[in-house]
């Protein structure tokens, strides 16, 4: 059969079917994402993930410091109230001593000294955790009538 046997519009019909067929490939093609545009994507993924991860450590890590001095200074205050709130005002001298607070013990010290006016002393507290490490430092005047 020669193309001069068919007609007009079976000549077009099989024009229409090729171009569909062009068309519909071409169109598939262009459709998704490639495997490198994948892996690239996953790459980038990958990456703020492991920041994320590492961020994530470093903020529990900054939150059982913050901890530790947060119950620290509670610790230091109780010292300082302790010795203004006594009768009499502490003797100049230094002081240690340990408390119990949040399940853990706490070792301060107390240091007083006296200041230009000699009615007044000051009164400073710190206080460590057992491993040593300061956790609250917190310096207080007092008003001494003796």
């Amino acid at each position: 059969m020669s193309r001069a046997d068919l007609s007009p519009s079976a000549v077009e019909g099989a024009r229409a079917g090729r171009v569909s067929r062009l068309r519909s490939t071409q169109g598939q093609r262009q459709s998704g994402f490639t495997l490198i545009e994948m892996m690239v994507a996953l790459a980038i993924f990958s990456l703020a993930a492991l920041a994320l991860l590492r961020l994530e450590g470093a903020t529990v890590a900054q939150t059982a410091i913050l901890a530790d001095r947060t119950i620290g200074q509670i610790v230091a205050r109780n010292i300082a109230v302790e010795a203004l709130t006594e009768r009499d005002a502490p003797p100049r001298g230094i002081l240690t001593g340990q408390e119990r607070n949040a399940g853990r013990t706490w070792l301060w010290v107390r240091t007083v000294t006296p200041t230009p006016d000699p009615r007044v002393r000051r009164i400073d507290v710190s206080v460590s955790d057992a491993a040593g490490q300061r956790a609250g430092m917190l310096t207080v005047f007092r008003l001494s009538l003796t």
